[in-house]
């Protein structure tokens, strides 16, 4: 991994955002973190991340909400999406929106990483 990768995560649940966010820098990535996408959405360097991790379902925007709006703007920035929710229809239109993975919570941080790892450049 590149000293230079850096990962947007958007998660509305609190310890989990902290979670990552703590996984992450301890691997060595530059993170910034975001309780909402609205609050990812009004920060423009946060749409320069290498890849950007976000929660399905929040209040306000939701992570597949959040790619469409993303496409809409022209970044091509990889998102992973993550949720709790069960329903294969859900994961389908998450996949089908875009997200180059979709992991269910809770998920293994292996599984996140690899995910990552698949994304950025090695």
């Amino acid at each position: 991994m590149p000293l230079s990768s850096s990962v947007s995560v958007v998660e509305d649940d609190d310890s989990l955002r902290t979670a990552i966010v703590g996984l992450l820098d301890s691997l060595g990535y530059r993170v910034k973190a975001y309780a909402s996408a609205e609050t990812f959405l009004n920060d423009p360097s946060g749409r320069q991340a290498d890849c950007i991790i976000t929660d399905i379902q929040m209040p306000g925007l939701s992570g597949i909400e959040l790619k469409q709006h993303l496409d809409r703007l022209g970044v091509q920035t990889p998102v992973i999406m993550v949720t709790a929710r069960t329903e294969l229809s859900l994961h389908a239109r998450a996949k089908a929106s875009g997200a180059v993975c979709v992991l269910q919570k809770p998920f293994q941080e292996a599984d996140l990483v690899r995910c990552i790892e698949g994304v950025l450049p090695a």
